[in-house]
């Protein structure tokens, strides 16, 4: 599919449930287009419904009003895969089972899933572990062999939840390079959640800033830094002023759901 067409189309999406004094809104009619091959980083205050629209977007979730459709490429191909941040590997199956578990479900021969599962261990440096269980690798590493997993099963679009918010500091900026390798390689159309505004700008095409509850569309940024772009581009004056300007934005949608939860704490 050629970049310019939108592979995934989010129209006047709600997305509201049950509560005690009737009806919690998470999110209040979204719209957004993702082009094919494009990568969107969804940022905003904690609560505000990024985690949810993935999950409606993933088919995990209902939705109360609107559509989600995602355009499809080849026939039979997965529309979603996730990865979440915690990494949810299967404890009793190897690396290299864990990864051909998708290709296993959808019927893909045994020899075709295991030759695909090792080039995806490939592509995420971890062919060595294959044999290996998840309660032998480090939390990056199990974080690898989780967007080995999702990227076996071939979808149209990766959704990625803040797949690196519990790893360390050095880890972190390893995974974002090695994501940015992987985008590129494999031209895949990604959202992606984060709070980290520097994350959002070092992987993005462009960044969705989500309002306080009920999320909202409030500002889609461009970002105008050239690709390949590495962790050098964070050195950059134009990468600070995007920071500085989304930060002004999100700030305000911070202090209105800090506000929201002294007047109306959680039961």
């Amino acid at each position: 599919m050629a970049p310019g067409v939108s592979q995934v189309s989010i129209r006047d999406l709600t997305v509201a449930y049950p509560a005690r004094d009737g009806r919690l809104v998470a999110l209040e009619r979204i719209s957004l287009e993702v082009e094919a091959g494009e990568f969107v980083c969804l940022v905003g205050p904690s609560g505000c419904g990024k985690s949810t629209l993935l999950r409606v977007v993933a088919g995990l979730a209902p939705h109360e009003s609107g559509e989600v459709a995602i355009r499809a490429n080849r026939p039979g191909r997965p529309p979603t895969a996730m990865v979440f941040q915690e990494h949810a590997l299967l404890p009793w199956r190897t690396v290299l089972d864990n990864v051909m578990f998708g290709p296993e479900n959808r019927g893909v021969a045994r020899s075709e899933r295991e030759a695909l599962a090792r080039r995806m261990l490939d592509l995420v440096g971890l062919r060595a572990f294959a044999r290996a269980y998840p309660h032998q690798l480090s939390g990056g590493m199990k974080q690898r062999v989780g967007i080995a997993r999702a990227l076996a099963n071939d979808p149209e679009v990766l959704m990625m939840d803040e797949p690196l918010a519990a790893l360390d500091a050095q880890t972190r900026v390893i995974l974002q390079e090695e994501l940015l390798r992987l985008w590129a390689e494999l031209g895949a159309t990604v959202i992606y959640v984060t709070h980290s505004l520097e994350e959002a700008l070092l992987l993005g095409d462009r960044v969705v800033l989500l309002t306080a509850r009920p999320g909202r569309v409030k500002r889609v940024f461009p970002v105008p830094l050239g690709r390949p772009r590495g962790l050098e581009a964070r050195a950059s004056p134009e990468f600070g002023e995007l920071v500085d300007k989304i930060w002004a934005e999100l700030r305000e949608e911070v202090l209105k759901s800090a506000e929201a939860e002294r007047r109306d704490p959680p039961s």
